[in-house]
């Protein structure tokens, strides 16, 4: 079973690779605040395939590694309520169920995901997380949220040209919402939301970043 989602793994991290080196027929959506989101037609289903890029100041080692790991993702990622590692395969390779906020002022109500994570390291410093929707017989779809489906989904971390100690954060979605939503509600809210989701990333590396306060004072009491 595991030798089977480590094969499907791989295949993700090549389809993230091959979007990243596609460079024809994205159009813009919004930019905001240094972050660009472009979009064309998903080949996996009747949606889109979102880019959003932003350049980050950390390097690209360290950025995956924040991206990758699972511990304190709810504390920064504003989008979830949940998240968590559910099977681990080895160590670049993990099973995890997410379970969404709800947006658009509640007409989008949470979606929960069992997602296949993967840190693929290339190189010249370059790393893909990269994600998609798989069937874990352990963590059947539940009837209290409607079950989302991510197809090849991920994060291209890499160092920028002028500076290795930023990088530049290349991100693909393709999230199939499922349920009876109209395409235009997630067509309104999709490029908004990955624009917060990279400031928070930023928000979320820079507290990450700064040693915790606690601890020095503790021995006044004892």
């Amino acid at each position: 079973m595991d030798f089977d989602f480590k094969a499907i793994a791989q295949q993700t991290a090549q389809e993230v690779l091959g979007y990243n080196r596609d460079t024809s027929g994205w159009k813009v959506v919004k930019t905001s605040k240094k972050i660009t989101v472009s979009s064309k037609a998903s080949r996996k289903f009747h949606g889109n395939l979102y880019r959003v890029e932003g350049i980050i100041p950390e390097s690209a080692a360290k950025l995956s590694d924040f991206l990758y790991q699972t511990g304190d993702r709810i504390t920064w990622d504003k989008s979830l309520q949940v998240y968590n590692m559910v099977h681990r395969i080895d160590s670049d390779t993990f099973i995890c169920h997410t379970i969404t906020q709800s947006f658009a002022v509640g007409s989008i109500s949470p979606r929960d995901f069992i997602d296949l994570v993967y840190i693929k390291r290339y190189e010249g410093n370059m790393n893909i997380i990269s994600s998609k929707s798989v069937d874990f017989p352990e963590y059947p779809p539940s009837s209290n949220y409607i079950r989302g489906y991510n197809h090849p989904c991920g994060f291209v971390c890499s160092p920028t040209k002028e500076n290795p100690a930023y990088s530049k954060l290349v991100m693909f979605v393709q999230t199939e919402m499922r349920g009876k939503l109209s395409p235009s509600i997630i067509e309104k809210t999709m490029p908004s939301n990955l624009v917060n989701f990279i400031l928070n990333a930023k928000d979320g590396i820079k507290a990450h970043k700064t040693p915790s306060r606690r601890g020095f004072h503790h021995n006044s009491h004892s």
